[in-house]
């Protein structure tokens, strides 16, 4: 049996775009399978979260995650548009989001479908890279979703059909994600224990060696 990862992961977050292809690797090199939990941004389950913060608390993160994906060879800048709409007056969060919803949803359906890791990699890279200015229009998201085995229409329409039930197991995984031990993203769960942060996969992989993963 392989050895499981919980992964819990946002759209929004630049480390859970960072630490993909790391995932990615794992699962491919070793015998261990990541188990796709996408989450909704803490902005949007904790509107007041940022209004709150330190300003050097938003500017370090913006530091940092230009350098860890400079560190790790990934092209990275702050998507447009951003998945979760701000209020900048407020510095809050609207109720009313016109794209989280739908991306996590997405990521759900792929993980339910066995190819959500993959879908995850497809879909940041459009978002967080760069390449591409207005990723929520056109093809990019098709695209997107193409090139980790799935049909963005179908999916779309499924997800019309299903979204009580998509956000039902969404609300499943924030509920899981918290009893693992922190409310942030990215956060692997191994064997109970939390990793959190894109900077913790070392010693996730150093854990999961210790308990009897091998190369495959």
């Amino acid at each position: 049996m392989p050895h499981t990862v919980d992964l819990f992961w946002s759209f929004r977050s630049p480390y859970s775009y960072i630490v993909t292809p790391k995932l990615i690797e794992l699962e491919r090199d070793w015998d261990a399978k990541v188990n796709v939990r996408p989450v909704l941004p803490i902005a949007v389950r904790q509107p007041e979260f940022f209004a709150h913060a330190d300003p050097l608390w938003t500017s370090y993160l913006m530091r940092d995650c230009v350098r860890s994906a400079e560190y790790a060879g990934l092209p990275l800048r702050w998507p447009r548009p951003d998945p979760v709409v701000m209020d900048f007056a407020t510095r809050t969060y609207p109720k009313e989001q016109p794209h989280i919803h739908r991306l996590t949803r997405l990521g759900q359906l792929a993980s339910e479908r066995g190819f959500g890791l993959a879908l995850l990699r497809a879909v940041s890279h459009t978002i967080w890279s760069g390449e591409v200015d207005g990723w929520h229009e056109g093809d990019h998201l098709a695209q997107a979703v193409a090139r980790a085995g799935g049909d963005l229409a179908e999916m779309d329409a499924a997800i019309a059909a299903e979204a009580d039930r998509l956000d039902a197991a969404i609300q499943a995984n924030e509920a899981d994600q918290r009893a693992g031990g922190h409310y942030g993203v990215p956060l692997m769960v191994y064997g109970g224990e939390p990793f959190f942060g894109q900077d913790r996969y070392d010693q996730l992989v150093w854990r999961m060696e210790q308990q009897g993963m091998q190369r495959r």
